[in-house]
C-alpha cells in the first residue's frame, strides 16, 4: 500500500486528448517524512515547521501534521525516507480521506431534507419546524430521532478516485472528482488494497 498526507489546493479541470473535459481536484501531496517505523504502522509527517515554531516537546519531530498509517511492510520503510508523490502512477485508483466543511447549527430541513410544513391557515413561523418528536410511549425521545443539530465537520474517506495527473517539480497530484473539505485541508492519500 503507497500512502501520502497533503493539503487541497481548489478545484480545476483538465481536457484529455479528445477534448472532453475532466472536473479534478489539484492536492498538494507531500514531501512527507518517516518519523517513527512501529509493528504494523508507519507515522508519517508533513509540514516541516521553521525552528523558531519548533516547541520542545517537537524537537525529535519537527512536522505540523503527524500521522500513522497501518502496513503489512513496515520493515520496508527506514527512519527519516523521504515519500513523494513519486510513489503513486498516473491512473492509479485511490482512497482520499478528509474532515468536510463544517455548517454549524442547522435546522430538519436543511440537514435531513425535511419538507416543513403546510402553509396554509393557521401556520405562523412553523414551515421549517420539525413537527412532533416524540409519542405519548415511553415518555422520551426515542434514540436516533433525527432532529436540527451541528452539520459536517465529518471525517470521509471518498474511495475510487483516480489520479489523472502527477506534477513531480511541484508535488501536486490531479485526482479526479471531488475531495472533502476546503481549501488547506489535510487529506491523507493511499492507494486501494
Amino acid at each position: 500500500m503507497r500512502f501520502i498526507l497533503g493539503k487541497k489546493i481548489e478545484m480545476s479541470q483538465i481536457f484529455d486528448e479528445n477534448g472532453k473535459i475532466i472536473p479534478v481536484t489539484l492536492v498538494e501531496a507531500g514531501p512527507c517524512f518517516v518519523t517513527e517505523i512501529k509493528d504494523l504502522a508507519v507515522q508519517i509527517g508533513f509540514e516541516k515547521l521553521r525552528d523558531k515554531k519548533v516547541k520542545m516537546p517537537q524537537k525529535d519531530r519537527p512536522y505540523r501534521y503527524l500521522k500513522e498509517q497501518a502496513t503489512k511492510n513496515a520493515e520496508a520503510f527506514k527512519l527519516g525516507s523521504k515519500i513523494s508523490v513519486s510513489v503513486f502512477k498516473e491512473g492509479d485508483k485511490v482512497v482520499v480521506s478528509g474532515i468536510t466543511k463544517g455548517k454549524g447549527f442547522q435546522g430538519g430541513v436543511k440537514k435531513h431534507g425535511f419538507h416543513g410544513r403546510n402553509a396554509s391557515h393557521g401556520t405562523k413561523h412553523e414551515e421549517r419546524t420539525i413537527g412532533s418528536i416524540g409519542s405519548r410511549f415511553p415518555q422520551r425521545v426515542i434514540k436516533g430521532r433525527k432532529m436540527p443539530g451541528r452539520m459536517g465537520a465529518d471525517r470521509v474517506s471518498v474511495k475510487g478516485l483516480k489520479i489523472i495527473k502527477i506534477d513531480l517539480k511541484n508535488n501536486i497530484l490531479a485526482v479526479k472528482g471531488a475531495i472533502p473539505g476546503h481549501r488547506g485541508t489535510l487529506l491523507e492519500i493511499r492507494t486501494l488494497k
